[in-house]
């Protein structure tokens, strides 16, 4: 049975969210260097560099 968004909004909710701040992440970098990095550059970049501290300002928010 798949993950829906209808079935699990707020999981949804929150990889969008993810997605998004991976994409402004992407845009810092790309701009940084003169050129696309890629997402796939990014998204490394931002787990090893961004993520622990991302999940803990949005668990903050939460609550």
């Amino acid at each position: 049975m798949a993950v829906s968004h209808q079935t699990h909004p707020d999981f949804y909710n929150e990889f969008l969210a993810e997605r998004d701040s991976i994409l402004e992440h992407k845009w810092y970098l790309s701009e940084q260097t003169g050129q696309d990095v890629g997402f796939e550059r990014a998204l490394a970049n931002w787990i090893i560099n961004h993520r622990e501290r991302w999940l803990e300002e949005r668990k903050k928010r939460q609550t």
